[in-house]
């Protein structure tokens, strides 16, 4: 009984051993005696114990740092690089036979890679240049890591640049630079702001100028039309009559002062007086002779 207790423990052990459980976020790989074996999905897999060994390969995407690092630009700065690369390995079995067998530690392997890519990359450009590039940098950094690692069974997803700094002082420089420049670019706008507010105020006076003077212009019209109307009032109606009461007024001014008037016999006081103001005598009647008593008078016409 002793026996067959221990016999059935030891393949309870055994077969404990031989179960093995691959998880979906990952692959694996069995190696018996030291040589590939098979390939694993996720789940249950069997394995002999002690002679084949299980290798679970995680195909999740991660990330890896390279680390800063000093790189002289073609302007001879010293900038401090950092960059980061999202990357995974395949998950059909030729990848993941590659990822163990044809590169050790792919992860360090890409870092360095990276490292000296960015090197290449960033010698030829200068600073600014760097700055405002980065969209081409990381794409040249992609393709590259993408050629280099084909046969290593990995997928370069993205790279992606940390920082370009600069050293402090050439900071400091570049931050006055680009104070400067915006300041610049302010007073320029303000100039024309004020440029374009002086415009329109003179543009306003020059309406408001000529305004005025179109009133000016009407109103002289007006009154040249009005002088016209007067003088032709004049001319029409006050000519001959001025001139009679030019002579009136020498004949009042004559009895003013006491003149004397020598009135004819058979002349008239009002036809003296408007022969004096220039006026057309009044036709008198002569006079008729009164009736000597008992003759008939005349029968007037």
């Amino acid at each position: 009984m002793i026996g067959v207790g221990v016999a059935a423990l030891v393949v309870v052990v055994i077969a404990a051993l031989s179960v093995r459980v691959v998880r979906p976020t990952h692959r694996g790989i069995v190696e018996r005696v030291g040589k590939y074996h098979h390939y694993c999905e996720p789940g249950f897999h069997g394995v002999i114990p002690f002679v084949d060994h299980l290798y679970r390969i995680d195909i999740r995407e991660m990330l890896v740092e390279a680390q800063p690092q000093e790189i002289i630009t073609n302007d001879n700065l010293n900038a401090k690089v950092d960059a980061q690369v999202y990357l995974k390995v395949k998950a059909d079995e030729e990848d993941i036979k590659a990822s163990q067998y044809n590169v050790t530690n792919y992860e360090n392997q890409v870092v360095n890679l990276a490292r000296t890519t960015l090197r290449n990359i960033i010698g030829t450009l200068s600073l600014k240049s760097a700055n405002s590039e980065r969209g081409r940098i990381n794409e040249e950094l992609r393709t590259t890591l993408r050629t280099e690692t084909a046969n290593w069974g990995l997928e370069i997803l993205r790279t992606e640049l940390k920082e370009i700094d600069p050293p402090a002082d050439v900071q400091e420089t570049m931050n006055k630079v680009v104070k400067a420049e915006n300041e610049k670019i302010a007073a320029v706008d303000f100039a024309t702001a004020t440029e374009t507010q002086a415009d329109g105020q003179r543009r306003a006076e020059i309406k408001k100028a000529e305004g005025v003077k179109q009133a000016k212009i009407l109103a002289a019209e007006g009154e040249a039309q009005a002088i016209q109307l007067v003088n032709e009032a004049a001319e029409q109606y006050f000519v001959g009559n001025a001139q009679v009461l030019r002579k009136l007024e020498t004949v009042e001014k004559a009895f003013w002062q006491n003149a004397k008037i020598v009135v004819p016999s058979d002349g008239n006081l009002v036809n003296v007086i408007g022969d004096l103001a220039g006026i057309a005598p009044v036709p008198v009647k002569p006079a008729q002779p009164n009736p000597t008593p008992g003759q008939p008078q005349q029968q007037r016409r």
